[in-house]
């Protein structure tokens, strides 16, 4: 009997550890969230007394809005190119870093540092790259001797630029996932399959890969969710122009709350995003665990 109440008393005072995390997720998510949702349901400014009630009206809105579908458009394309590069690149380079070789961990350092940048801050710098008027790449155009290209002004192309710098960012982040995983594989593994007469390219599909499984489903839902929400490199880079073309919806939401004082269109569209995020980032990591566990 005394056992048992131990145990009860230990059990209540773990759970007691629980309640700050549960204070903070709380007070900054829950809450904002139902915020969202109620204000969503309003026609407001974002600043004044006055809030009219509008009913879905908001939702509706967005299925008839252009600049919203194609915001919804770059945020597809952000998300799984920026996921699909990612672990593609990601994956090589944890391949080439797994080797023991001279000034191997200066090259990883060297790779992992775009992480440490805010995204902000690496807009601005590749908005002095890419710039027309004394953007460094123009400036080597050129030096070249060739013509110089106005490279935001073409919003297929921003789009383009935009992802290639959100998966160059993070690369690092994805590579030490892999390597981590990598050197978590048995070496007698490999030995084995050396031993059975596999070629390195069976050694790497019938060992490797699917001992990465978990790796992959970890690397790929965190930059399926990164580029999904996708904002400070937009900010920076293009403001979403040229005439809102290269938008994420989560650079669409500051626009239409700040700049065109729809605030409840905003929230609506806040909403939205959240919703479709958490289900396309659960069926992902639903899809690769099913995946894991057959392979595994």
């Amino acid at each position: 009997m005394k056992r048992t109440l131990g145990k009860a008393r230990e059990s209540r005072g773990f759970n007691l550890f629980y309640l700050p995390a549960l204070l903070l997720i709380a007070f900054f998510i829950i809450y904002p969230f139902c915020n969202a949702v109620y204000v969503s349901f309003f026609k407001w400014n974002g600043y004044s007394s006055s809030m009219k009630y509008v009913g879905f009206k908001n939702y509706l809105t967005m299925f008839s809005d252009s600049v919203f579908k194609k915001s919804f458009e770059n945020t597809l394309i952000y998300g799984f190119g920026s996921s699909l590069i990612d672990v593609v690149f990601g994956l090589m380079l944890a391949l080439f870093l797994n080797q023991r070789f001279p000034g191997g961990n200066l090259v990883r350092a060297i790779i992992y540092l775009p992480v440490l940048i805010s995204g902000l801050v690496m807009g601005y710098i590749m908005y002095f790259i890419f710039q027309y008027s004394h953007g460094a790449l123009n400036d080597v155009m050129l030096l070249a001797g060739a013509p110089m290209v106005d490279w935001l002004a073409d919003s297929k192309r921003s789009v383009l630029i935009i992802t290639l710098i959100n998966s160059w960012q993070f690369v690092g982040n994805t590579m030490l996932i892999f390597l981590a995983g990598l050197q978590g594989i048995p070496v007698h593994l490999y030995e084995a399959a050396e031993l059975d007469g596999a070629d390195a390219w069976h050694r790497f599909s019938e060992v490797t890969l699917p001992l990465l499984m978990p790796s992959t489903t970890s690397a790929v839902t965190l930059n399926l969710i990164g580029g999904l929400k996708l904002y400070e490199i937009i900010v920076a880079l293009t403001g979403g122009g040229p005439a809102k073309s290269t938008h994420s919806l989560s650079s669409f939401i500051e626009n239409q709350y700040f700049s065109a004082e729809k605030a409840g269109y905003a929230a609506a569209v806040g909403v939205f995003s959240f919703i479709f995020i958490m289900i396309i980032a659960n069926i992902s990591n639903s899809w690769l665990k099913r995946k894991e566990r057959k392979l595994l």
